[in-house]
């Protein structure tokens, strides 16, 4: 079954209600990577309810990739292949910084469906945006692209969708690392995305890889983490836009190394890991507030 493009464009889902509390919001920091040292006072407010009081917990920005559950586009009417399927792109634009706890709304819809030849695949973009439910308030929105490696040469455009952010010619600026955990998968895996891919050994063999990966997203929300600890100072709340192209998987317990470029309120950075020394993030641009 080819991807009917007319259909896929067509694909929405308006008033989806989800809600998250401080129980996730603390779990999805100690999946990126928070807290492995219980003496550092600096991350404990990200996993620590201190005097029991939620407002006291401070929120990552890319934890805004899943708390958005329910609802959303179902994909298959249109075709495509889920077993060829890689996360390509993950961006993050927040309105303001996510609460600790809060109900919310969203809506998503595809914004485009890129054919780039019945042997290159195609590539499809979503967007989510996600408003407060008591207020209405924006929260956050969301932009990813999904490519689709055995849906390709479906008659659409062959042009559209994200342009690359592009990191500076020069040395990077700064250098630091985010170490993961061999279980990392596992834990991050109870923040939403439950694939086996990123827990049963079985199926990582089947897909190709040694053992079980670890989740694009978590590669994402560890580089955010990163860089909240060596560019932000911890306030999290500085961080407005967190945008990567993912370009090779993680294995739980590797070493991700960030090079960094910092030019105004736009930091740019790449990823690759230590162990392997292959580039796993591209383009990834993380904008603090002017």
């Amino acid at each position: 079954m080819a991807i009917n493009y007319d259909q896929i464009m067509s694909l929405k889902s308006e008033g989806a209600v989800s809600s998250y509390t401080d129980r996730e919001t603390m779990l999805y920091a100690l999946g990126i990577g928070f807290g492995r040292d219980p003496m550092d006072t600096r991350e404990l407010p990200f996993v620590y309810e201190k005097d029991l009081k939620i407002a006291n917990i401070k929120t990552v920005p890319t934890m805004g990739v899943v708390i958005a559950s329910g609802g959303g586009l179902n994909l298959g009417k249109a075709g495509i292949n889920f077993l060829m399927v890689l996360h390509g792109e993950q961006r993050i634009e927040l309105h303001r910084p996510l609460p600790p706890a809060a109900a919310i709304i969203h809506d998503s819809r595809i914004t485009a469906a890129v054919d780039k030849g019945k042997d290159k695949g195609a590539v499809v973009y979503v967007e989510t945006k996600i408003r407060l439910k008591d207020s209405g308030e924006p929260l956050c929105t969301l932009g990813s692209s999904m490519f689709a490696r055995g849906d390709g040469g479906f008659g659409g455009p062959s042009e559209g969708g994200f342009a690359p952010h592009e990191v500076p010619k020069r040395k990077p600026d700064m250098t630091f690392e985010a170490a993961t955990l061999p279980g990392q998968a596992l834990l991050y895996r109870l923040s939403g995305d439950r694939n086996p891919l990123h827990a049963d050994p079985e199926v990582g063999r089947m897909a190709g890889f040694e053992r079980p990966i670890l989740h694009g997203l978590c590669t994402y929300g560890t580089t955010c983490r990163a860089i909240i600890q060596n560019v932000c100072d911890y306030d999290a709340a500085k961080i407005t836009g967190f945008d990567v192209r993912f370009s090779a998987p993680v294995i739980p317990g590797e070493t991700i190394v960030v090079d960094a470029w910092k030019d105004g309120n736009i930091v740019s950075f790449e990823c690759k890991v230590k162990e392997r020394g292959i580039t796993v993030i591209k383009a990834g641009k993380c904008t603090l507030k002017a």
